[in-house]
């Protein structure tokens, strides 16, 4: 399903402004951003993948993971295809990458409220919104997310972390939790081997524990990539500033995509 996507702002000549990740990507009338899934068509920016689910799977919260979100718990995990990161060592490159590498939109449709309902029936406790890049699908976050609070289930991100304030401060009330992927402490790393940058995701961090919601980390380590003595001080360093009680996940490499 396509819809109308959430903060973006119009340029000039039929361009708009995307401003729900750091990429902040310009788009020309018949172009998609970075992420593959919103389009702009004649001047008005569209998500590509609201309610289109390519996965849809009831994991263990310790899964996500997540140390101190209802231990012991089920968590109804869904995602779309795309991402705004090319991480060359992505574990669900399959789907992450689809829009980029083929240009399609695989999936189902479910719509919010059905996605909710699914979440009850199958007893779990949170809805995560993981595998891919909850960002890049945002629309179907935010109007699922309202009406699982309103239905008792909490929401929590699995997340590169490369998003706006704004899109911060807009799924803020309904966001419980996030685990971050902080994918190394170098820009270097994020520039090479993601097709990104390192600040946007620790301002995103500062900004998460300032609104309240609860955050875990997880780096995963690459031999000789991310993994020296001196790097792994600097992260352990910037989380103990972001708080000590806040959960360090580190998970091991195999090769990949």
């Amino acid at each position: 399903m396509i819809k109308e996507a959430m903060l973006y702002e119009k340029l000039s000549e039929g361009q708009v402004r995307c401003n729900l990740c750091a990429h902040r990507c310009a788009i020309k009338p018949g172009k998609r951003g970075v992420c593959g899934v919103r389009e702009n068509k004649e001047g008005v920016l569209y998500s590509l993948v609201y309610g289109t689910l390519i996965a849809e799977n009831i994991d263990p919260i310790e899964k996500k993971p997540f140390f101190h979100v209802y231990p012991a718990s089920r968590s109804y995990s869904i995602a779309t295809v795309g991402c705004n990161f090319s991480c060359d060592f992505c574990q669900n490159h399959d789907i992450s990458q689809m829009p980029r590498a083929t240009r399609m939109i695989s999936g189902e449709d479910f719509s919010p409220a059905e996605i909710v309902a699914r979440a009850k029936k199958s007893g779990s406790a949170t809805i995560a919104y993981t595998y891919t890049e909850p960002t890049i699908y945002f629309e179907l976050v935010y109007d699922t997310a309202k009406i699982s609070v309103e239905n008792g289930l909490i929401n929590v991100f699995v997340t590169n972390g490369f998003m706006t304030t704004e899109a911060i401060e807009t799924i803020a009330p309904y966001l419980s939790a996030a685990n971050v992927d902080l994918k190394s402490f170098r820009d270097e790393f994020y520039k090479k081997k993601c097709g990104a940058g390192l600040n946007p995701v620790l301002e995103s961090l500062k900004k998460m524990k300032e609104k309240g919601i609860w955050v875990e980390i997880t780096t995963l380590l690459i031999p000789t990539l991310n993994d020296s003595e001196e790097e792994l001080k600097d992260i352990a360093g910037f989380i103990a500033g972001l708080g000590v009680e806040t959960p360090w996940h580190i998970s091991r490499f195999h090769p990949q995509f």
